[in-house]
């Protein structure tokens, strides 16, 4: 397995996007607590769960364990791009794992290779297997996107 300084995880939910940033000594502090979560289309009483996840980010601070964290309308997208490819180029020395929508992979994946190419790992979210610590986080930004999505209608 293949050690990250940090992990880049971008996800869409409608008409938002949402990114997030965390290092690898707070992910491994944050795993115990998300033990519970689970992709929101999985769970059957859905209104039911995110109330609980809601409690739960807020009772144990998940958002804390972020370096960065955000959630934006969807048409401000190239203002989230611009933001991860700073912390990029910031940290050009370090190894990042980024996590993206598969519907943004492609176009995502070519503005990495003007930063850097080769201290960056880009994944389509799809290719995270459930159960992995990469999978674990990104339901994390799912879930708060679908939480603000419900709050915002």
């Amino acid at each position: 397995m293949k050690i990250f300084d940090y992990y880049i995880f971008i996800d869409f939910s409608e008409n938002l996007i949402g990114y997030n940033i965390i290092s690898n000594e707070k992910m491994f502090e944050l795993l115990p607590k998300i033990s519970r979560f689970r992709h929101y289309l999985t769970s059957k009483k859905r209104k039911f769960y995110l109330k609980n996840i809601n409690k739960t980010c807020k009772r144990e601070k998940i958002k804390s364990y972020f370096l960065k964290f955000k959630i934006k309308k969807l048409y401000k997208n190239a203002d989230i791009y611009v933001e991860i490819l700073e912390f990029v180029k910031k940290n050009n020395n370090c190894i990042i794992f980024i996590s993206v929508d598969n519907r943004q992979y492609n176009a995502f994946r070519k503005l990495v290779g003007f930063v850097d190419g080769e201290k960056i790992i880009v994944k389509k979210e799809s290719e995270l297997k459930k159960g992995t610590p990469e999978y674990q986080v990104s339901l994390v930004l799912d879930n708060l996107l679908n939480i603000e999505r419900k709050n915002t209608k």
